[in-house]
């Protein structure tokens, strides 16, 4: 893998003029390579060390290239005709996963076994761990790796990121629950066994706020075992006073506390929120 890396970043580093570093059908051959370690999850774009973010650029400059170098190819499913650089995904059974008609994820992503996708759409370089729920119409953007027994409800929006390589995607850790149309983009974090309300908004510029102290835990990172709602807090500008949006810890959970979804929503519900 070390060798295939120092190829990808030197046919990057000479993207201009690739055939100048090797011929085309090699420089294919080692990008195809890159993409079958991502979609066989033997290799991800981005992991948590020590709690950090570490952004392995070489994985997203061979998705960048893949596109340089593919052409559009007529791929058809079924009535369904799709016009794309990239193929989908195949052989669902023998990987464990289930995929509802209408439900898609590229080639160059990962689903781990018993990851069952409703009609929803998981992008390059995406990583779905095992036993997750992408459910319908939700989409896990370019890059953004999603943990394992992790819920994201109807209409969930993960936003992703290929440029510049060193950007750093979307994470949601182990036993989250985003509720429905939560939009979580440019990098933002959910920590492990957190609940998202329904249609909280989380990016870098969104403010994190413990409801019991008042004080702002951080921007776009919502800490491990939250409960979190959609809110806003009054700024005043000179036009007059108004609300900007930020992310409202109600509760913090146990570690380890499982979720009842039920008194989750007896929770949200006192907040006008539920779950989703």
């Amino acid at each position: 893998m070390d060798e295939l890396a120092k190829t990808i970043t030197a046919l990057w580093e000479g993207r201009d003029d690739l055939t100048a570093v090797m011929p085309e059908p090699e420089a294919r051959a080692a990008v195809h390579d890159a993409i079958d370690l991502l979609d066989r999850g033997e290799a991800r774009v981005a992991e948590v060390v020590d709690g950090e973010v570490v952004v392995h650029e070489w994985l997203k400059q061979a998705i960048l290239l893949l596109f340089r170098l593919e052409r559009m190819q007529v791929a058809e499913a079924g009535p369904f005709e799709y016009l794309d650089k990239i193929p989908l995904k195949h052989d669902y059974a023998a990987a464990g996963v289930r995929v509802v008609p209408g439900g898609s994820a590229r080639w160059g992503s990962y689903l781990a076994p018993g990851v069952i996708l409703m009609p929803s759409y998981v992008n390059i370089g995406a990583r779905v761990g095992a036993d997750t729920m992408v459910d319908t119409w939700a989409t896990v953007g370019s890059c953004a790796q999603i943990g394992e027994r992790v819920h994201l409800a109807g209409g969930v929006g993960i936003g992703g990121v290929l440029e510049p390589p060193n950007a750093v995607p979307v994470i949601v850790d182990d036993d989250a629950m985003l509720g429905s149309r939560c939009m979580v983009t440019q990098g933002a974090r959910v920590g492990r066994g957190s609940v998202l309300g329904e249609g909280v908004i989380l990016n870098p510029g969104i403010p994190v706020i413990d409801a019991q102290t008042g004080d702002e835990v951080g921007r776009g990172v919502v800490p491990p075992w939250c409960i979190v709602v959609q809110a806003s807090r009054r700024k005043q500008f000179p036009g007059g006073e108004f609300g900007l949006p930020c992310a409202l810890i109600l509760r913090r959970l146990a570690e380890g506390e499982r979720h009842d979804k039920a008194s989750l929503n007896d929770i949200l519900r006192e907040h006008g929120v539920v779950a989703g």
